[in-house]
């Protein structure tokens, strides 16, 4: 793992331009690249907006700054011992435009991006975020080892996203653990009453997602079940997170830990997904 660090950069030479940002962005190419392209609009309105709002986010820039690389750290020595991982990809730290807080790059074994000026400085809202994107890059390095064909893999299906968040939730409580199960999907304080409601109404969400896969684009169903622009149906946005989850859950109780993570690699999950969505519903 290495750890590329663009956080002094930026706040050494700061400077309220787009020129200024371009500059950067230009100092990093490959990353922001990504950024750009998946994660945050490409305009200079957007950049003009940033600009108005880095200032009074430069104190909580620095604090996430100084806590997260050693909880990143910390995070790959969990790893280490737990499922005898390392990670052979870079860790990008970043100050982006309000757009994703973090995320996997579009690889095989994914680098990741932390956006500072979108996390909480808080520890413990921290290590469960870093447990969760390397979650992701250990659910693939573990696929990728039990023989996984990458090539055959439709990763536009909202099915194949339940599969691949459940994992990135479950190892992040293994990894992150004894936090306020909330902050496993909010990252923060905020997410109880979230977490209370889809409690409360799993088999309705369970039903309005079955709903809407059958008849919505993969876009559709992005933008209302995992974007923070969602939530049209229940008031709460990113319920396709608690549906990964109880899905994850239900595959580990069918088949151990590491058979429900390695399932998309011998197993049409495609179709184990959809009967488990199913059951129940209709």
């Amino acid at each position: 793992m290495k750890i590329i660090d663009t956080i002094p950069f930026f706040m050494n030479n700061y400077h309220p331009s787009i020129r200024f940002l371009r500059s950067y962005y230009n100092e990093y190419p490959d990353i922001f690249q990504e950024y750009l392209a998946y994660h945050c609009k490409d305009t200079d309105e957007r950049h003009s907006q940033s600009i108005k709002k880095y200032p009074q986010f430069f104190s909580r820039i620095n604090q996430v700054h100084q806590n997260i690389k050693p909880i990143i750290k910390e995070i790959d020595e969990k790893y280490s011992n737990m499922y005898q991982l390392t990670f052979p990809v870079e860790v990008n730290l970043i100050v982006g435009g309000f757009g994703s807080n973090a995320y996997t790059h579009r690889q095989i074994i994914p680098n990741i991006s932390f956006a500072l000026e979108r996390l909480s400085p808080s520890p413990d809202h921290l290590r469960t975020i870093v447990a969760h994107e390397f979650g992701h890059v250990a659910h693939n390095i573990l696929s990728d080892m039990s023989g996984m064909e990458w090539s055959k893999l439709n990763w536009n299906n909202p099915l194949i996203w339940l599969h691949q968040e459940g994992a990135a939730i479950h190892f992040s409580r293994k990894t992150a653990k004894n936090l306020d199960p909330s902050m496993y999907f909010s990252f923060n304080d905020e997410g109880n009453n979230w977490l209370t409601y889809a409690k409360a109404h799993k088999h309705e969400i369970k039903m309005a997602f079955a709903h809407d896969y059958a008849i919505h684009s993969p876009e559709q169903i992005f933008r209302e079940w995992f974007s923070i622009n969602g939530g049209r149906t229940f008031g709460y946005n990113r319920l396709g997170y608690f549906i990964s989850d109880m899905f994850f859950q239900h595959q580990i109780n069918q088949l151990g830990e590491k058979n429900a993570i390695i399932a998309w690699t011998h197993t049409d999950i495609e179709g184990q997904t959809e009967k488990w969505l199913l059951e129940n519903v209709m």
